[in-house]
């Protein structure tokens, strides 16, 4: 049904294009004409009508007054019959009246005609009502009237409350007919009208039928030639033997046939070379460039876009762009090119990341390309820019920033621990204890200077740090990192443990950096072991069997008795901001902590392990070579030197 409807469409809307603006003009006309003159005959047609309805009104009126007027008395002395006699009489001397009923004052009917029919009383009988409008007012001595459609006609309904002596003695309705006079002549007047109106147009459309035969065949022919000529053949002429108006135009459409025949002959070779150049030089640009029609076709496109949407030895010329594109790219371009297409929006941006042919993330900037006027759209330009290297380094940068934002918290964070106790409660410490918190503010002052230096050397070498390994004495790291966490330790409740092997060799490898693995892994195991636990640090040699007996690696761990990782945590507890915490508590973190560790200990040429039990503890252990009489220099990436405090 829709597509028949589209097609009568698009035949009414032809024929009315092979008009002249002649007639058209003339069709407007008569159709103005007749829509005035129509307009006036129905509203004459109505207001005869209208009259026709207040003379019903009113005659309803008198009439329901006057028989009202009659029964009441003997309605009032329950003369029935009387009353039944006078209204067959009323009844039956006038065509006017089409029902008469009478209603009790509970609105019980107790006669009507034509429709009233004696019965025997019982137990069965239908009590007849009848249904007063809401607005009827018993005391009122004004009859209400009312008029409504029946399949039999309009009828006039007359509603009389029945008074004598200022009693209330029920209702009078009475339905009246229309004057069969007035109606006659309103549907004749409106017949007529209609005649008329159609007379009209046929009268129209004759007309515009012999327009289009003798005028519409020349413009026809003269409206082909004008498109060819816009789709670039001026070699278009028109041959119509005709004189006058239309014979002047046609010679004039041949001349300037002519003429862009010529002109396009001398500067085909002119646009060819611009064209050339363009090509050459969109090629040229780093960033991808797609050129499309109005239609999303492609125009255009150079090797760098070809890459990036891996359509290289794909011929995407004439195809439509959305085709092409890979599918998430599409999904994304879908709806702003239609957009931009249809003239509802100028430019948009869009950042996307693409899985094939290879993982990069690339910026999407789409244009409208307007003409001279800039008032219609030619086409879309698409720039694509890989910012794949861009976004790996804002996010490195922001990965840098949040490690050392959080790794310059601890020892700011102990420095003013310790200060503020010897603030607060210097005179009630004794010396040695004095000295050994500012000997740890000390210690925490020189790690900072350490990591602000460490930072300032980043940022002048980027990417790449030499760390010099030496020998390192396990033994005074953790004698340090648990000085650190004593206090911490002593609040929470929770022992903290030293099981050094007597006679420790020293490890080979970076003080600043093994006291970090010492600092993270105690912090953690502080944070996850509740009141009355115990961490505890362990370190011993290896004996793997060298000659004379000598150890050639020292093993460390970091023991608790906390909460423990599920196994199903275990194998991503490394990596970057992951944090178990996340599933079972809300301690606070950042999760970068063990990964540091890890970072660290591979810089050592070695690996973190764990064991760990739900609700019993957690071990974290890793092996260090032994140092040996020889200063070795490693130089290794850069370390994110960072606590997960």
């Amino acid at each position: 049904m829709l597509t028949f409807l589209k097609t009568i469409r698009a035949a009414i809307a032809k024929w009315w294009l092979d008009f002249t603006l002649q007639t058209k003009l003339m069709a407007a006309a008569t159709l103005v004409v007749s829509l005035i003159m129509s307009g006036l005959t129905f509203w004459a047609v109505n207001t005869i009508q209208h009259d026709a309805r207040i003379n019903d009104t009113r005659f309803g009126s008198d009439l329901g007054l006057l028989l009202a007027s009659n029964v009441a008395p003997l309605i009032a002395e329950d003369n029935l019959t009387a009353v039944a006699q006078f209204s067959q009489r009323f009844y039956s001397s006038t065509s006017s009246v089409r029902y008469m009923l009478y209603a009790d004052e509970s609105g019980k009917i107790f006669f009507g005609i034509p429709f009233w029919q004696p019965e025997v009383q019982n137990s069965l009988s239908i009590a007849r009502r009848i249904n007063l409008p809401e607005n009827y007012a018993a005391n009122s001595e004004i009859p209400m009237v009312r008029q409504h459609v029946t399949p039999d006609g309009e009828v006039t309904d007359v509603f009389v409350p029945l008074l004598h002596e200022g009693r209330y003695l029920g209702v009078l309705a009475i339905g009246t007919n229309p004057n069969p006079t007035v109606a006659t002549s309103s549907n004749l007047t409106r017949d007529v009208t209609i005649a008329v109106f159609v007379s009209i147009w046929v009268m129209v459309i004759l007309g515009a039928v012999s327009n289009a035969l003798m005028i519409t065949q020349p413009i026809k022919e003269l409206l082909t030639g004008v498109k060819n000529i816009a789709a670039g053949n001026f070699k278009q002429r028109i041959d119509l033997p005709l004189s006058g108006e239309l014979g002047e135009l046609i010679f004039s459409f041949n001349e300037m046939a002519e003429r862009l025949e010529s002109y396009d002959e001398q500067n085909i070779e002119e646009l060819t070379a611009e064209k050339a150049k363009l090509e050459t030089l969109v090629s040229t640009i780093a960033d991808g460039a797609v050129l499309l029609d109005a239609d999303l076709q492609v125009i255009l496109v150079n090797p760098t876009a070809r890459r990036i949407f891996g359509w290289e030895g794909v011929e995407v010329g004439g195809a439509n762009v959305l085709h092409q594109l890979p599918s998430q790219v599409q999904a994304e371009l879908s709806h702003p090119l239609y957009q931009m297409a249809a003239g509802e929006r100028d430019s948009a941006e869009f950042r996307l990341t693409l899985s094939q042919p290879s993982d990069r993330t690339i910026r999407i900037l789409l244009t409208t390309v307007l003409d001279q006027h800039r008032e219609n759209i030619k086409g879309i330009a698409i720039t694509v820019q890989d910012i794949t290297r861009e976004v790996e380094l804002n996010e490195a940068k922001s990965q840098f920033i949040s490690n050392v934002s959080h790794e310059l918290r601890t020892p700011l964070f102990n420095i003013k621990t310790h200060i503020e106790t010897l603030h607060d409660y210097g005179e009630e410490l004794t010396e040695s204890e004095r000295r050994e918190f500012l000997e740890t503010a000390n210690h925490e002052t020189d790690r900072l200077a350490r990591l602000v230096n460490d930072v300032l050397d980043l940022s002048r070498l980027e990417s790449c740090r030499i760390y010099h390994f030496d020998s390192v004495d396990l033994a005074q790291a953790i004698e340090q990192t648990l000085r650190t966490y004593q206090l911490n330790a002593k609040d929470k409740g929770i022992e903290l443990i030293q099981e050094l092997a007597p006679n420790l060799p020293p490890v080979l490898g970076n003080y600043d950096l093994l006291l970090q693995v010492f600092t993270n892994l105690v912090g953690n195991a502080l944070k996850f072991t509740r009141e009355g636990g115990k961490v505890a640090i362990r370190a011993y040699a290896l004996d793997e069997g060298h000659a004379h007996n000598l150890a050639s690696k020292v093993r460390i761990e970091v023991s608790d008795t906390g909460i423990g990782i599920d196994p199903e945590d275990q194998h991503a507890i490394f990596e970057r901001f992951f944090r178990v915490e996340n599933r079972v508590h809300t301690l606070e973190g950042t999760g970068l902590g063990l990964s540091i560790v890890r970072n660290i200990i591979d810089k050592h040429h070695s690996a973190v392990h764990l064991v760990s039990e739900v609700g019993v503890g957690t071990t974290f252990w890793f092996d260090l070579a032994v140092f040996v009489e020889q200063s070795v220099t490693i130089d290794t990436p850069l370390i994110e030197t960072f606590s997960n405090s």
